[in-house]
């Protein structure tokens, strides 16, 4: 259960990276900036910047390669997620997809928050489980 939690948290990095990576940067930084969040000139930056974390973090997620660092910046990613789109619900902000996914899923932000809220849980759950997320994973052959 653990090593396959690890994995699907890996794939769904990934798969969100991957597919913003796909598209201009300026499709993301439009998604962004309708959450009215961050300042002008940070925009960029995090439109640029996030899919390529999202995507390591992703990788190393999936092949358990520094796996509580991969935990962390996981647990680091979905708050921020939670926090970003939970301020844009609560400001009653006129959105109807999350854009996490680029443009290939579209999802309401009222069920991301709740995903991205049980993946948050989960991945407590799993750096409370050091030795049990690294089987199957490269960490065992570089201790």
């Amino acid at each position: 259960m653990v090593v396959f939690l690890r994995i699907i948290i890996g794939i769904v990095l990934l798969a969100s990276g991957f597919e913003k990576l796909l598209s201009p940067y300026q499709n993301f930084l439009y998604v962004l900036q309708a959450y009215e969040f961050f300042p002008t000139w940070l925009e960029k930056i995090v439109a640029i910047s996030v899919p390529w974390v999202e995507l390591m973090v992703g990788l190393f997620m999936l092949l358990g390669l520094w796996t509580q660092w991969a935990l962390k910046g996981a647990l680091l990613l979905f708050a921020g997620f939670i926090f970003i789109v939970g301020q844009a619900l609560l400001r009653h902000l006129p959105m109807d997809q999350c854009g996490c996914f680029g443009e290939s899923i579209h999802i309401l932000p009222q069920h991301i928050i709740l995903f991205d809220s049980f993946t948050l849980l989960s991945i407590i759950w799993l750096i409370s489980q050091p030795i049990k997320v690294k089987a199957f994973s490269l960490d065992r052959y570089f201790q």
